[in-house]
């Protein structure tokens, strides 16, 4: 799973006694010089107490090859909220973020003056990642906002898969069921009634098994993927591309279909009755039940999703689905890709020397330090052969953890060219070898996702409030349809009511943003 937090990155606040308050500390790289000129502030955030370790590698040595002085607030994120709308009224600044989810995008758009462009720099200062993205133009397009400037610097990561979140089925009871995997669409819903008929956990009682039950991703799109519904990441107003055209899935024939399916299939007792009104931690404490009570859901690993059943789960193939094709869900340019992994503010009095030390970190080997660790901590590299191994943690914790005590991990400038994932390989269990592994078998069948956009402030404004009403009336009406049926006698109404509520205004917004995206590539 990839859960999706809501975080930001606290600043540099010049008054120590802020700084003790907010819970942030600071460090600072051993000094090239005594220029005071050379001296950068630079803030991030963490999930976590983890210390300092993280910017000890190739930031501070690249610091010092750049012959500059790095100041490092580490802020957790427990700490930020308090602290974003003083800072962005007016407090005092340090001279850059690093962390995509430091500011949103609403946050640096409509802060004019707070953060500057970074066009002019990056011809100047910034060799690598002006290379970078004239040769590729996601990149290039992701980091131009929509009014043509580059206001923070874009990044994409190591090691990250094609197939985002994905279906899981329990391999245990195919087997005491004496059942194959299922590879269509119409087989997976005969072993789902298999297990609702079934002593399929082998307990003893044929009533407790859950054949379909609620993930860590949207369970009734996944259900529904068969039939087309590739929805993205979780930012993406649940918009894909059709035939090169972005379309909002829930008023395409795609969802209709599959909602119609999934009502069938709800009716029969193949899915959990309480997917639309359980918490998380009933749903937790059904993934995770001592005995495994569930056939199928969504997540983004097996152990990411069932925790300790774990071994008792195993991808679904793409099933495929009544038109014929096979579909995953599939977003690299929000999973993989990023903005505002760097961003200056206008506190900083010589942005170019910072933005050549940021420049270091768009190679190779910066970008895998920065995702596991230091050459000789988090990675080994084969110079000869060009390749990279991972290596196991050294201090008992979890391979993710120790990449996050050792790295800026997800964060951060970064770039690998497609194919670096090939050079990599991994000394012990790593959930993203696991990931990476699962992608091997179904990563033929992504197809364009809407790509991660940018708006105009007067977007963001109308988008707040639109969407938030079209979310609630269409998640209202998905229940409905799912657990009760009528579908097709209400689909005109349904069409009617989102026209009033605004649906041909967000769709505009929509189009406008994607050309806006594809003319900066």
């Amino acid at each position: 799973m990839k859960k999706k937090l809501s975080i930001a990155i606290g600043g540099f606040l010049t008054a120590s006694m802020m700084l003790t308050a907010c819970g942030g500390t600071t460090s600072s790289t051993e000094p090239t010089s005594g220029s005071a000129e050379d001296d950068y502030k630079v803030a991030t955030v963490r999930w976590a107490d983890w210390g300092e370790d993280y910017h000890k590698g190739f930031p501070d040595q690249a610091a010092a090859e750049a012959g500059i002085n790095i100041t490092w607030n580490t802020i957790l994120n427990s700490d930020w909220g308090d602290k974003k709308a003083v800072l962005l009224a007016g407090g005092n600044l340090p001279d850059a973020f690093v962390g995509s989810i430091c500011f949103t995008e609403t946050d640096i758009l409509t802060n004019a003056g707070t953060f500057i462009a970074l066009d002019d720099y990056i011809d100047e200062y910034m060799p690598n990642l002006k290379k970078i993205m004239e040769e590729d133009e996601t990149m290039r397009a992701l980091a131009t906002s929509a009014d043509g400037h580059i206001y923070g610097l874009p990044s994409k990561k190591p090691c990250r898969p094609t197939v985002a979140n994905q279906m899981f089925i329990n391999k245990v009871w195919l087997d005491n069921l004496g059942l194959s995997v299922p590879t269509t669409y119409d087989e997976y819903v005969e072993v789902l009634r298999a297990f609702r008929d079934e002593d399929a956990n082998g307990n003893g009682d044929p009533t407790d098994e859950i054949p379909f039950g609620q993930g860590y991703a949207d369970s009734v799109m996944f259900f529904c993927l068969p039939f087309g519904t590739t929805i993205g990441a979780d930012s993406t107003y649940m918009m894909a591309v059709q035939d090169g055209k972005p379309v909002y899935l829930p008023i395409t024939d795609n969802y209709k279909d599959g909602i119609k399916a999934m009502h069938e299939c709800f009716e029969e007792g193949l899915i959990d009755p309480e997917i639309f009104t359980e918490d998380t931690s009933m749903r937790d404490a059904k993934l995770m039940s001592e005995t495994p009570i569930v056939g199928s859901a969504p997540g983004w690993t097996a152990d990411a999703t069932f925790g300790a059943n774990a071994d008792q789960y195993a991808a679904l193939p793409a099933l495929v689905g009544p038109d014929g094709n096979q579909y995953i869900s599939s977003d690299p340019e929000h999973w993989n890709y990023s903005r505002y992994e760097f961003v200056v503010t206008s506190d900083c009095k010589d942005p170019g020397p910072l933005l050549a030390w940021a420049d270091k970190f768009y190679s190779e080997d910066a970008s895998i330090q920065n995702f596991y660790g230091a050459f000789g901590v988090g990675v080994e590299k084969d110079e000869s052969a060009g390749t990279y191994k991972v290596l196991e943690p050294n201090d008992g914790n979890s391979a993710d953890t120790f990449a996050w005590i050792k790295s800026l991990r997800d964060f951060g400038p970064k770039y690998v060219a497609d194919g670096f994932n090939d050079k990599v390989s991994y000394a012990g269990e790593n959930g993203d070898a696991a990931k990476l592994l699962l992608d091997k078998d179904v990563k033929q069948y992504a197809c364009e996702a809407y790509p991660n956009v940018s708006y105009t402030p007067d977007q963001l404004n109308t988008l707040a409030t639109l969407y938030a009403d079209l979310e609630a009336y269409v998640s209202s009406n998905q229940a409905t349809w799912v657990a009760d049926g009528g579908l097709d006698e209400q689909w005109d109404k349904y069409i009617s009511q989102l026209e009033m509520m605004g649906i041909n205004d967000f769709l505009q917004i929509q189009q406008d943003a994607y050309d806006c995206y594809n003319a900066n590539k």
